[in-house]
């Protein structure tokens, strides 16, 4: 653009349009008609030529400032000016004529813009000013809640320093045995109860002086542990299980009903597992605590330390025994529930554990077609979330005292009850006899229990 200009001010035709005109001036009244309009000619010649470069300087100048940049000198200066121009070329009247400019319709739109930008920033300040208050209301929120799990989360530290300070007890007394003056007497017993397996008869001969407040002192932290540790199972273990079925059983509900189940018959096996030993240890200890105020604080702190002498593997079986038997989940037969032995296996350690609290956990009774108690249980993500009624369980309830202290997980179905029945009764008609394997039965001997022969009653066919 510089350059531009220093040509247009290095022009010689710019000083001379002067002298010209002069000179026009004087020989104006002597010169003809086309003389005079060729001296006009000439000047509006080397006029447009200089308004040609001016317009190119303005150009360069226009697109150097950006797209921003000297909109307003246009739309002020250049558009009125033209506007004014041809208009009063195209009417016939003075430039400065009462005709309505660009300018004016520009100065009414941006009235109207300013109007309509002032109300939208009005509208935009009371949008964030409420904005501001519904945040100052989170924020105080979020303040009462985080006093409000504060406690829960300085109770939970307690008892975890007490758990800590509970397993090093027990450590230091496990390496540091305190010996028994009255075992002297009983070595003989003691040395025919070396050839048996391991039991809690076995085992008594080497108690350790056990605490009698010490299961008491570290209940807290122990149930602490045991519902988190069932919660565990819920999220990871029950969903390795329920991917070793899906390679069996294509329906979901089958496959939830199936582990749903295994954690019931696994809490019952293992608290009827949890009488029988307590009462081997009862009887074990009788000698050694006979006429004692503090023996079934020993009992309990005894199976405690020695929760590893709990028979598991029989506890499993005995689940997949009782799961073969149940009605609901016995066909098809081609299912092995073996499959589920390490998830079973946890339960049942988790039932037995729970046992030794004080008070025990236990499970809630559930019941298909049972009326959803939202206390009780949390709907699936499948459920119909306006059904009454549970269509079938997918994980037990933990309860203490008949109060629940974690919700399980039902799927809730309009007419769940008559689907229940039906249900039921379909898969008692085709459950296996628990005294033959499923492995003897063919489908040829299920579909004649179903549908027997009409000579075998002796009725004529038609």
């Amino acid at each position: 653009m510089a350059d531009n200009l220093r040509k247009l001010v290095s022009n010689e035709s710019l000083r001379s349009m002067q002298d010209q005109l002069e000179s026009w001036l004087r020989e104006y009244n002597t010169n003809s008609c086309d003389q005079n309009l060729n001296h006009c000619l000439e000047l509006i010649e080397q006029v447009a030529e200089v308004q040609r470069q001016l317009f190119g300087i303005f150009t360069t100048a226009a697109q150097e400032g950006g797209h921003y940049d000297g909109v307003e000198t246009i739309k002020s200066r250049l558009l009125p000016w033209l506007e004014a121009s041809f208009t009063a070329a195209s009417l016939g009247k003075p430039v400065d004529s009462k005709v309505s400019s660009l300018q004016d319709t520009f100065d009414k739109d941006g009235h109207k813009e300013s109007g309509a930008r002032d109300r939208d920033i009005q509208q935009l300040d009371a949008d964030l000013n409420a904005t501001r208050h519904q945040l100052n209301q989170v924020q105080d929120d979020m303040a009462e809640t985080e006093k409000t799990l504060e406690e829960p989360k300085n109770r939970s530290a307690i008892s975890l320093l007490t758990a800590e300070e509970e397993i090093n007890q027990l450590r230091k007394q496990s390496r540091s045995p305190s010996p028994d003056p009255r075992s002297h007497g009983r070595s003989r017993s003691h040395d025919r109860s070396r050839s048996r397996s391991a039991s809690p008869s076995t085992a008594v001969a080497k108690v350790r002086s056990p605490s009698p407040s010490r299961a008491k002192l570290s209940s807290a932290a122990r149930k602490a542990a045991l519902l988190s540790r069932f919660s565990d199972a819920y999220s990871q273990t029950r969903l390795d299980a329920q991917c070793l079925l899906r390679r069996c059983i294509d329906k979901a509900e089958t496959v939830q009903r199936i582990i749903y189940i295994a954690a019931v018959e696994a809490f019952h096996v293992a608290k009827v597992a949890f009488r029988h030993f307590k009462i081997r240890v009862r009887k074990s200890l009788t000698p050694s605590y006979a006429g004692s105020n503090d023996f079934e604080d020993a009992v309990l702190d005894y199976i405690i330390c020695h929760l590893d002498l709990y028979d598991s593997q029989s506890s499993v079986n005995d689940v997949i025994r009782a799961m073969n038997v149940n009605p609901k989940i016995s066909f098809p037969p081609e299912v092995d529930f073996c499959l589920l032995s390490n998830f079973i296996h946890e339960i049942c350690c988790i039932a037995f554990a729970m046992q030794t609290l004080d008070p025990p956990l236990d499970i809630a009774f559930g019941a298909d077609g049972e009326i959803f108690n939202d206390c009780k249980y949390r709907r699936s993500y499948d459920s119909d979330f306006t059904a009454p009624l549970v269509f079938y369980h997918v994980w037990p309830a933990i309860m203490e005292n008949d109060c629940i202290i974690m919700k399980g997980e039902a799927v809730t179905r309009r007419g769940a009850f008559w689907n229940s029945v039906r249900s039921l009764s379909r898969c008692r008609s085709r459950s296996l006899s628990p005294i033959c394997p499923r492995s003897r039965i063919s489908l040829s001997t299920i579909s004649r229990s179903r549908s027997p022969s009409p000579m075998r009653y002796g009725l004529p066919r038609f």
